[in-house]
C-alpha cells in the first residue's frame, strides 16, 4: 500500500490563545481528491500552511510527501507540491509565457513542459500578452498552471475557481480527474458545494479548528441523518386521495398540482409505495436526497453551532 501523500496526526496550531487547528488527524491517498470545507476562520487555510511546511505546528505531526516540513530532505520533496493560493498576484510587465516560465525554472522543469501548462489552461493563444491585460478568470487559469508544472504528487488548491467562466471551471475539474488519475493527491478548499460534490472523493468539514466531520458525500449524508424530500406531482382532486390513503401525514403543498413529504432514508421505500398505492391520482414522484449544502449546515455551519454539534 502507497505512503499517504499527506499525513496530519494530532496537529495543533495556535496563535495566542485562539487554536486555529485543534488536534486534527487527517491522510490523504496518492490519487485521492479531497474536498476541505468550512466557515470563514474555521482553520482551513492554517491547515493548508501547516501542509505546505508554510507555519510550523504547536503539536503533533505532519508529513508532506513522506517528509516534515523543514526537515532533511524538505527541500526536494517541495518540488513535487503544486500550490494555487486563493488570491494570486503576479507581475503586470511580464508575458503569461515569461510568468511560467519563471516558475519552470524554480520547478526544474524546462519550456516545453511549460508550453504544455499554458495549453492546457487555455492560455497558448494569448500567452505572449502582458499580465497586466488578462482578465480575472485568465491570471486565475496562470496561476493553476504555475501550480501543475512537473507533474506534482501533491496539488494544494485554496478557493481554485474564483473568477473561472462555466466552461474554464469544467475544464479545471476535468484536468484534476486527469491529474488524479495518474497519482496526484489533491486538497482542495473551496465554497462552492456543487463542485465539491461532483469533483472530489471525500469531504473534510472543519468547524472551529476541529475536524467535524470527514467522508464521502454519500457517507456524510447518512451520518447526518438528514431528511429525504418526496415530491409527488398530482392530478386533479389528487391531493385529498393523497392525503386520505397517508392518514393525514404533513405535507407541504407546492401549489395545485404538486405536494412534498419529507421523511426519514429508511421510511422512503413504504412511504413511496404507499403514494404509490393511490393509482391514478399520482402523475408523478421524484426524490430528492439532502444535498451538500444541508450536510455542511449540520457539521460545519449554522445547525452545527446551534445544536452544539461535536
Amino acid at each position: 500500500m502507497a505512503a499517504p501523500a499527506l499525513a496530519l496526526e494530532a496537529v495543533t496550531k495556535a496563535y495566542g490563545r485562539e487554536r486555529a487547528v485543534d488536534a486534527v488527524t487527517l491522510s490523504l491517498a496518492p490519487g485521492e481528491r479531497l474536498a476541505l470545507l468550512g466557515h470563514n476562520g474555521a482553520g482551513k487555510t492554517t491547515l493548508l500552511k501547516l501542509a505546505l511546511g508554510l507555519t510550523r505546528p504547536d503539536g503533533g505531526g505532519v508529513a508532506t510527501l513522506g517528509c516534515a516540513p523543514g526537515s532533511r530532505g524538505w527541500t526536494a520533496a517541495r518540488r513535487g507540491i503544486g500550490f494555487l493560493p486563493e488570491s494570486v498576484a503576479f507581475l503586470g510587465s511580464m508575458t503569461g509565457r515569461e510568468t511560467i516560465r519563471f516558475y519552470g525554472r524554480l520547478k526544474g522543469v524546462g519550456r516545453e513542459v511549460c508550453e504544455e501548462a499554458l495549453a492546457q489552461v487555455g492560455l497558448a493563444e494569448v500567452a505572449g500578452r502582458r499580465v497586466r491585460t488578462y482578465s480575472k478568470g485568465m491570471r486565475q487559469r496562470l496561476g493553476f498552471a504555475q501550480a501543475i508544472l512537473g507533474a506534482p504528487r501533491l496539488l494544494v488548491l485554496d478557493e481554485p475557481t474564483g473568477g473561472l467562466d462555466p466552461d474554464s471551471r469544467c475544464a479545471f475539474h476535468a484536468t484534476l480527474a486527469t491529474l488524479a488519475g495518474r497519482g496526484t493527491a489533491i486538497v482542495l478548499s473551496s465554497h462552492v458545494l456543487t463542485e465539491v460534490e461532483a469533483g472530489t472523493d471525500r469531504i473534510a468539514i472543519m468547524r472551529a479548528g476541529r475536524l467535524a466531520a470527514c467522508g464521502s458525500a454519500e457517507e456524510l449524508k447518512r451520518r447526518a441523518g438528514l431528511a429525504v424530500t418526496i415530491r409527488v406531482a398530482v392530478r386533479p382532486g389528487g391531493s385529498a386521495r393523497l392525503a386520505e390513503a397517508l392518514g393525514g401525514r404533513p405535507a407541504e403543498r407546492i401549489n395545485d398540482h404538486a405536494v412534498e413529504f419529507r421523511c426519514s432514508a429508511g421510511e422512503k421505500r413504504a412511504l413511496v409505495e404507499r403514494i404509490l398505492g393511490t393509482g391514478d391520482a399520482v402523475e408523478d414522484i421524484e426524490i430528492l436526497p439532502p444535498g451538500l449544502d444541508a450536510v455542511y449546515a449540520r457539521f460545519g455551519g449554522t445547525q452545527a453551532e446551534a445544536e452544539g454539534a461535536p
